[in-house]
């Protein structure tokens, strides 16, 4: 019984990863055909490096992932502090409302904002991209804080009062330590979270603002070129770096309350 369940997850691990792991290995592949293997070669990679136009998509995306991250974790902050302190019935309400962005498919969030876009006249570019995903980062953000929200002494913040200390100081040197790992781990997502769209951006962005998941797309479409295989291996990489990173932050911090 063991074997058959290890067996069967190891089918489902190969079907997901299987794939992926083809894409990485033709990443080094001497010959551009898919179908045979001319050799161990690090020129896709050289050749990557070397294309303004993916250049370009990576500083746009790096810098709108950036900044979109920051932006929604601080609103997201706030905003989470706003929610903890309100009322069942209001807390509830707007939770309930806060889920909706994440359950609503990409494309129906893509469109809106880009009628929002049309209808204020607003052109399409670097700002509008970076407003659609501040938009769709926020909710990940509140829900990564407001678990930390729940567990911490709300009598800590009123003793702070009590002593003398400002609103501003209080919350700086108590409520936002006990809350920095829920801070970290929403930056943390946003940031991943902003990398890998594609759909949002694509209703969102204009002309001469690219992000990687769009240029891939575009190139994808005109036919497979290696360098795209060497494109999608470091961000496969780069992204499961960061998960990894949240999933151990994670498991740290559910260590230390155990301990307490």
């Amino acid at each position: 019984m063991r074997f058959l369940k290890r067996f069967y997850l190891g089918l489902i691990f190969l079907f997901l990863y299987a794939p992926i792991l083809i894409l990485m290995v033709f990443s080094f592949n001497d010959s551009k055909s898919r179908g045979n293997w001319g050799g161990f070669t690090l020129r896709w990679y050289a050749e990557l490096f070397r294309d303004r136009e993916i250049m370009s998509a990576l500083y746009y995306t790096i810098v709108i992932a950036i900044l979109s991250a920051l932006i929604a974790t601080a609103i997201g902050m706030v905003a989470a502090l706003g929610i903890h302190n309100m009322n069942r019935f209001g807390k509830g309400l707007v939770i309930n409302i806060t889920y909706l962005p994440m359950l609503n498919p990409d494309i129906v969030t893509g469109i809106s904002l880009m009628i929002l876009f049309v209808f204020v006249n607003m052109e399409r570019g670097f700002i509008s991209l970076l407003i659609a995903h501040i938009t769709f980062n926020i909710p990940y953000v509140i829900f990564s804080i407001m678990p930390k929200l729940k567990q911490m002494n709300q009598h800590l913040y009123e003793a702070a009062l009590d002593l003398g200390a400002t609103p501003f100081y209080a919350f700086r040197k108590v409520i936002l330590p006990e809350i920095m790992p829920g801070v970290i781990t929403g930056l943390i997502f946003a940031f991943t979270l902003s990398i890998d769209d594609f759909v949002i951006s694509y209703f969102t962005t204009g002309a001469g603002v690219s992000n990687l998941s769009i240029v891939i797309h575009s190139m994808a479409r005109r036919g497979i070129n290696p360098t795209i295989n060497a494109l999608s291996t470091l961000m496969f990489i780069t992204v499961l770096l960061l998960l990894i990173i949240v999933n151990k932050r994670t498991a740290n911090n559910s260590g230390k309350e155990n301990v307490i």
